[in-house]
Order: structure tokens, then C-alpha cells, then sequence
């Protein structure tokens, strides 16, 4: 449930194998990923709110019990994308879930789709026992990172894991 990336050409180890490496960014990252993330943590200090960028999540791949892809994806995808705008500009629905905000089941235009209610509640769904499962691997990642990884960000972590144990 994290945010974990396929590995391609521009990082060492095998293609298609998948690792923990939020945005794709660490085969871009020029000096030390702890620095990298305090920057930013520093520039969104020296920002307004209302400047700062909204940050929203997808899983386009994400798959029924069937195997098969909930999501039509494609072109489709940009229904998706016409809820990121709604919500950016304060008119999108929303419920809020231990990870966030999700769009509600009526959000997102199916309108032409062949998706029934059933699976966009699937698509929307948020398995907190799943996502719980995946705080050890980021800790691990952390680790990686180092003692250089700002406070903010364990702290991010640790106020994740209380909300999936309610």
C-alpha cells in the first residue's frame, strides 16, 4: 500500500523488480535523500498553505480478487484527474480515512463506465490492516536513509500507525 516503484533503467538492480521509493525520485537524487526531504520540509515551512502543493496518492494498478485491474485506467484516468482539480479548488467530495482523503463513491464520473458500485467501493476502499502491514517496511526504509531522515517524517509515521489502529 505504500509507495513503492517499479525499478527501471535509471536504477541499479533488476528491471521490474519493485522497491520503496516515494515520487521515483532516489535514482535522481544527487546527494543524501535525508537532505533532500529536509529541503523541502524547509521550503514548505517558508510557504504559505495556500502555495503549498496538494499531494494526492493513485494506485492505477490496483487489482480485484479476480486478478483483474479495478480501474479501466488510460484515458479513464483522467476522470480521476478532473476530481484532483475539483478537490484542489475546495469542490470535491471527500471522505477522510486514516491515509488521507478518498474520493466518496459518487466523486468520480463512471458515467459511460462499465464499473458498478460494487467495485468503485473496492477502488475506494482503504485496508487499514494492509496499509499497518506496510509501517515495518517504511521503517526498514528509514533506516536506509539514516539518522539524517528529518524527525517530521518519523513523526508522519508513527501518527500513521495510530490512525490505522483505530
Amino acid at each position: 500500500m505504500a509507495v513503492w516503484s517499479e525499478k527501471t533503467a535509471a536504477a541499479a538492480g533488476k528491471i521490474g523488480e519493485v522497491r520503496f521509493d516515494p515520487f521515483a525520485m532516489l535514482p535522481f537524487c544527487g546527494y543524501n535523500i535525508g537532505d533532500y526531504i529536509t529541503h523541502w520540509l524547509e521550503v514548505g515551512r517558508a510557504s504559505t498553505p495556500e502555495k503549498l502543493p496538494k499531494l494526492f496518492w493513485v494506485n492505477w494498478f490496483r487489482k480485484g480478487h479476480d486478478g483483474k485491474f479495478l480501474w479501466p485506467g488510460y484515458g479513464d484516468n483522467s476522470r480521476v484527474l478532473k476530481w484532483v482539480l475539483e478537490r484542489v479548488a475546495g469542490a470535491g467530495k471527500a471522505n477522510e480515512t486514516p491515509i488521507g482523503f478518498v474520493p466518496t463513491i459518487d466523486a468520480i464520473d463512471t458515467s459511460g463506465l462499465d464499473i458498478d458500485e460494487a467495485t468503485m467501493r473496492e477502488v475506494l476502499a482503504v485496508d487499514s490492516e494492509a496499509w499497518s502491514e506496510e509501517v515495518p517496511l517504511i521503517e526498514k526504509h528509514f533506516g536506509f536513509i539514516g539518522a539524517r531522515l528529518p524527525h517530521e517524517i518519523r513523526d508522519q509515521l508513527a501518527d500513521l500507525e495510530k490512525r490505522l489502529a483505530c
